[in-house]
């Protein structure tokens, strides 16, 4: 599972089968170790059979989770899972294929730890995911453009676009934005 806010994995699995129940586990477990309360997700999943199931749909229900799934027959509805996909896929330790799934659940844990603890990434003003989710990017750019102007001071010319500016953190992420609802005045 992935905060598009923050792009942290904040749960995972890896199982030798698909079942409702396993992806009810997953959910149910993430939503109780990240703290969530009632009607303060929504969950965007893929129309597999696992997450269109009635048990994950009357479990999301009883977690107070707003679910939306993509569109039907679109296989790439989510930008940000497709980065992570591509994150990790692109990764030069990522194997042409797993030996067990022992082996791949090894995989996932070092990489989910490096996602999340050690990659900067581009759409979060390069923090890492941790360092956002935890509410910690506000000090760390502060920290980041302290250094950058210092060295700005002591070597503008190597700054050929002039003063550094760090770049702040997006105030929101949607994959199905709300819909925005303008009134116009009569002019009668």
């Amino acid at each position: 599972m992935l905060d598009i806010f923050s792009r942290m994995v904040v749960g995972w699995m890896l199982a030798d089968c698909e079942k409702d129940e396993l992806a009810g586990q997953l959910i149910a477990e993430t939503c109780e170790r990240q703290g969530i309360l009632p009607d303060q997700l929504s969950i965007h999943a893929d129309r597999g059979t696992s997450m269109t199931s009635l048990h994950v749909a009357a479990l999301l229900a009883n977690l107070g989770v707003t679910k939306s799934h993509s569109r039907p027959h679109v296989s790439n509805d989510n930008p940000y899972s497709e980065s992570h996909f591509k994150t990790m896929k692109y990764r030069p330790n990522f194997p042409a294929r797993f030996g067990s799934l022992v082996d791949a659940r090894g995989f996932c844990r070092a990489f989910f730890d490096w996602y999340n603890h050690d990659h900067h990434h581009s759409g979060i003003a390069m923090l890492t995911p941790a360092d956002h989710h935890r509410g910690l990017g506000d000090a760390v750019l502060a920290a980041r453009n302290g250094v950058m102007l210092g060295a700005y001071g002591q070597n503008p010319e190597r700054f050929v676009h002039g003063r550094p500016v760090v770049r702040a953190t997006p105030d929101a992420a949607w994959i199905n934005p709300p819909m925005v609802v303008r009134v116009v005045a009569d002019p009668s």
